[in-house]
């Protein structure tokens, strides 16, 4: 097993309630697929460094994890297809 870090972005236009679904959703992937979540931190809402798709404030999430190597790419695959999810970054530690 790998340790990993992800950062992601939600669309701060989301309610509190998705944006936590979206949360867990996220770390039930990687608990269904063989990893454990080591912890998870809500920065909150951030201005981001430049605009993205006209929007100039994000919803920041830090999760650390560890997992298969196989699971960074299942992870990927799911946030690209997320309409809630504006950026990511998976970082092996």
């Amino acid at each position: 097993m790998n340790s990993y870090e992800l950062l992601y972005i939600l669309n701060n236009e989301l309610s509190d309630e998705a944006k936590d679904a979206v949360v867990d959703k996220l770390s039930a992937v990687v608990t269904d697929n063989g990893g454990t979540v080591d912890s998870v931190e809500k920065w909150g809402t951030r201005r981001l460094a430049y605009p993205i798709d006209f929007k100039t404030e994000g919803y920041y999430v830090l999760v650390n994890f560890s997992a298969p190597a196989t699971l960074p790419g299942e992870l990927e695959r799911i946030m690209r297809i997320n309409d809630a999810v504006v950026r990511f970054l998976i970082v092996k530690r």
